[in-house]
This record gives C-alpha cells, structure tokens and sequence, in this order.
C-alpha cells in the first residue's frame, strides 16, 4: 500500500504566508495539507504574487510535502435564490478561488455545496447546479471542485449522497467535480458509519462511485448520528470513535486521497482557552 497520505487544516497568514502553512504541517508529521486562501468568514484576499507560492513549495518538497488541498470560504453559498446578490457574490468569487488554487499548485478545492435558505432543495439544487455551470463553464485551470458531504443543519445541502448526484448530473463539466467526504458530516446526516461501515460506503458508491472522493476529513463528531449539528470532536473522543477513522484512513480504497484533520484544539491544563494543537498526537494514533 502507498504511504497514507494524511495531514489537517493549517493557517496562511503573516509574512510568511505559504511557506508558514508547510512549516506548520511539517511541525504536525503532516505528507499533505489544508488550507483557505484567505479568512473562511470574508472575501478579503492577497493578490496571488503575495502568497510566497515558490518558497512554501521549495520547503514542502524537502518537508516531503507533495500534495495540497485549498478550502473555499463558507460564504460562498450558491444554492441561495432567494438574495440574487448573494449568489452573484458566490459565483464571482468561486471563479476567482479556482484560479488561486491552480496558482497555489493544488488541484482540489473543496465547496460546502450551499444552502437553499427555505425555497427548498429542488429550488436549491438547481440553483447550485447554475453556479457550478457559470464557474466552470469559462474556466480551464486543472482544478476538482471537490462537493463536501455536509450535516444538514438549517437548510444546507449535500447531507444526502443522492443530493450530491442530482448536482453532478445536472453540471455540464461533471469530469470536473469530486467529493470531499467529511466523516462527522456523515454521520451527523444520519449514515451509520459506526454499525455499517461498508453499507455506508456501497450507498455511497452506488450514488456517486467511491473513485469519486478527492479528500477525506477525518473528524470525530460531539453528537449521535443523524443529530444534523455539525460538531467536530477530536479523534476517538466523539460519537465515531477512534476504530472506524483509523479504518478510513487505513482504506487501501482511498490510498491515494489526501486525509485532513479538522479537529478542535485543546485546552492548556488549567486554562479554558483553545490554544493547542491536536495534529502531531493524532496523526501519529491514526498512524499506528
């Protein structure tokens, strides 16, 4: 089996921009990484020459970093008919990140499919569908928009498999899509991953195809499955458990698709504050 390519979400910031993404992943044990090309909450982004692309890469290749996958923001919601300015925000801004990833040298960007904001999963569905369209239509960088497999709180879509299909089949560049399968978001939306693994991932093959996951996010999850909430846990702390995330990671299936960690960071002892890591801990226990 090919080493287990595995990592989490790291931070772009500073002056060091990529170049300290791929430190900190090497300071975790991390081959692979994650990263937003700006705050997740807004639009605001460095131009592209700012990023310090070259010198990350030129460290990640010594790091034995070979591989990277960008996030895009969450405010990108393309599944909203109800504020056309907010759509038109969504599309403009996802063409805009498909040029930063391809400039960033990655190939997936992974996209919370959007929200129907009450007008229904029909209205919802096919609005993301029209964005999808209009972002890929005109675009020729090498890049998967990889659909993230969400929880279904509120009104957000893609928490059923079958929801991610009707987006593929009505996309025109389809061979441009993939999936980011988010084992809390799983199980939150109500797949039994702990009791039927397999049976999971046979529904899952027969909606999209099991060669169509481009990134795993390995994250444990604070509620029973079918909660809906969207709470990550850190890794055998949760309702999954550490036996069925190290299951998916150790998947020859999925030998080759990028495992990122989004777990909580933890408290220093006597301290309410967040302010540590988990990464380097639990890569090395899913490792073992």
């Amino acid at each position: 089996m090919p080493k287990i390519k595995i990592g989490s979400h790291v931070k772009m910031a500073g002056k060091e921009m990529f170049l300290g993404s791929v430190k900190e992943a090497e300071s975790y044990g991390a081959n692979v990484l994650m990263l937003y090309t700006g705050a997740p909450q807004n639009t605001v982004r460095k131009e592209i020459e700012a990023l310090n692309i070259e010198a990350g890469w030129e460290y990640a290749k010594k790091a034995g970093i070979e591989e990277i996958v960008v996030h895009a923001p969450y405010i990108i919601n393309l599944g909203n008919t109800v504020k056309p300015e907010t759509f038109e925000l969504g599309v403009a801004f996802l063409e805009k990140e498909i040029k930063r990833t391809a400039a960033m040298g990655s190939r997936i960007l992974v996209l919370h499919p959007g929200s129907h904001v009450g007008a229904g999963i029909e209205a919802g569905i096919g609005q993301i569908i029209k964005g999808l369209n209009r972002a890929l239509d005109e675009n020729e960088d090498d890049v998967y928009i990889a659909l993230e497999t969400m929880a279904g709180k509120g009104s957000e879509m893609g928490s059923a498999f079958e929801e991610l299909r009707m987006i593929y089949d009505g996309v025109h560049k389809r061979d441009r899509l993939r999936v980011c399968f988010d084992t809390c978001h799983v199980n939150d939306a109500g797949y039994a991953l702990v009791e039927d693994y397999e049976g999971v991932l046979q529904q899952f093959d027969k909606a999209i195809g099991l060669e169509q996951i481009a990134a795993i996010h390995v994250n444990d999850s604070m509620n029973p499955c079918g909660s809906h909430k969207d709470r990550h846990a850190n890794i055998g702390e949760g309702c999954i458990g550490f036996a069925v995330l190290k299951r998916i990671v150790h998947d020859e299936r999925f030998a080759r698709v990028p495992k990122i960690l989004e777990t909580p960071w933890i408290c220093a002892e006597g301290s309410n504050e967040k302010t540590i890591p988990p990464y380097k801990e639990e890569i090395a226990m899913l490792l073992e």
